[in-house]
This record gives C-alpha cells, structure tokens and sequence, in this order.
C-alpha cells in the first residue's frame, strides 16, 4: 500500500518548544492530521494550537517522558496506517511529503522512510561503507535513520512494539531500527525528500545548559545500555568503561581550576556510565522549571 495523505498523521513532540513549534507546523500540509505530545501541563499551548490549526490535536503528556515514550503516545494515538514522526525544529520544502508518497508507490517490504536532511547525512550503515554511489535521485537502503524525521509504516511493528520506553533520549531511534532491521524490514531514505533540522533548536535556549548536562548524561547512559541490550555485557562495558576513567579524570581537573559548566557536564558522563553500569533506569532529567 502507498501513502497518501488519507492515511498519514504527523506526530510532533514537543518540549519547551513555542518559540519553534509554528515554523515547523507551518511547513506542513495542512490537510494531513498532526497530533503534538506536548511533555508538560501547558495548557495554554495546548489551546493556542487547537485554536490556531483546525487540524491539530495536543495532547499534554504532563510530565517529561522522553523521546521514546512520547512517539509511542503519538503513534498510538494516530488512526492512520503511516504516522511521519517530527522534531518541532524540522522544517519541510513545499514538495517533502509528495515526495514520499511517491518514493511510497515502488518500495515493498518498508518499515521506516526518511527524508534527506540538506546539511548532513540523517542515516547510517552498520556493517557497509558508502563508495562513490549516487543517491540524488533515488531511494537508498539504509541501516539506521536519525529520529528527528521518520516515516513509520505501523503495520510493520505489531510484533517487536515501538519505542523502547527504557531509552529517555539518544538512541532510542537505533534501537527500534535494528529491531525492525533484524525482522527483516527495510528502512529507506528518499533523496528528493528534503528536510532542513534546526539542530537543537527544540527547546527554549534559556535552558540550554540544562539540556547540555542532560545530553551528556543520557549519551552515555543510552550507549551503554544499547550496547547490552544488543550485543552483551562485554561490548557495553569495555566501549564504556574508558569514557567513564576519562570522564572522572576530566571532571577532577575541572573541579581543580573551578569550571562549573565543564565540571557538570563530565560528573554527568561519569554518572551516566555508573547508573547504566549498576543496571538503574534513565532517571535524570534537566531542571526546566524557571
């Protein structure tokens, strides 16, 4: 079956995200349905964008879940056989969605499609090496896809599930792409298809510390732990255990000369490898309060 817009929603989670959401909405067709998991009590953005877009529904996660989790609150919220997966600071040209509908028509067996993003590559291979092919024009096979733009083929992920909701942010999209790989799904990118990622922009950049402690804790953490779930104990720990060693050496010398933010950021690497290592779930999440 191709996609049309009949049988597509978007689902854009959003954090934070006023100052980005409308340049992102905006970029759309409005004749498709879009849902936004908004990860707060933020009631007034919630009424704002269901004012504003007759064809938007919020739904208000009221706590901040993750990546993961709010996809998956997404995805099963959608009635449609395809659901095209967004972070609010993705902008779209005039003919990405046609595109894929088209790219649609001759590819069997999909499970995931990605626009191109225009500045750098949002997929990757995990046992090939890309040699001197051209992928201007046609549809290309890939390993894995970033998550900020995937098109998700639902009927696909009835046995393996979505998300795995123990990832809170990085690598969540790895995880559910080997999954779908390992089945045998393909995972496709459509090069006509383009894409322009703000690149975090999706959160208030107020908070931008917060989120810079939080990306380092939870890069760790994640690495670890897709490591294990995938590969075992012994491929987690030896590809970790050095970044946690370098980690505490880099957060003693900080600590020393009195470089709070760089203190910070290299307790929350070390922090992050330990909890994975001890086996505790991603529990940390930035302060976004004031």
């Amino acid at each position: 079956m191709s996609i049309s817009r009949q049988n597509l929603s978007i689902v854009i989670v959003t954090l934070k995200s006023e100052k980005v959401i409308h340049q992102c909405i905006k970029s759309l067709n409005q004749n498709i349905p879009i849902i936004v998991v908004e990860h707060s009590h933020n009631k007034k953005l919630k009424e704002d964008l269901e004012k504003k877009y007759n064809n938007l529904k919020c739904i208000l996660a009221k706590s901040n879940l993750g990546m993961g989790s709010g996809n998956n609150i997404g995805l099963k919220a959608a009635d449609t056989d395809y659901v095209l997966l967004l972070n609010p600071d993705v902008l779209l040209e005039e003919n990405t969605i046609e595109e894929l509908f088209m790219a649609s028509q001759n590819l069997n067996n999909f499970s995931m499609l990605a626009p191109l993003e225009k500045n750098f590559n949002n997929y990757g291979f995990l046992n090939k090496k890309i040699t001197n092919k051209n992928f201007e024009d046609f549809p290309f096979e890939v390993d894995f896809i970033d998550g900020f733009s995937m098109l998700i083929n639902k009927k696909k992920f009835k046995e393996i599930g979505y998300f795995d909701e123990n990832f809170f942010m990085y690598l969540e999209n790895n995880d559910l792409c080997k999954r779908s790989r390992d089945k045998g799904d393909l995972i496709y990118v459509v090069p006509k298809s383009k894409i322009n990622h703000l690149a975090a922009k999706a959160v208030d950049n107020k908070y931008a510390d917060e989120i810079e402690y939080s990306r380092n804790w939870h890069w760790i953490w994640s690495k670890y732990y897709f490591n294990k779930k995938h590969y075992g104990f012994l491929k987690a720990f030896l590809e970790g255990f050095p970044r946690y060693c370098s980690s505490l050496v880099k957060f003693l010398f900080y600590l020393l000369i009195n470089n709070k933010q760089k203190k910070k950021i290299y307790f929350n690497r070390a922090s992050g490898f330990y909890n994975a290592f001890l086996g505790k779930t991603s529990w940390y999440r930035p302060n976004l309060d004031n």
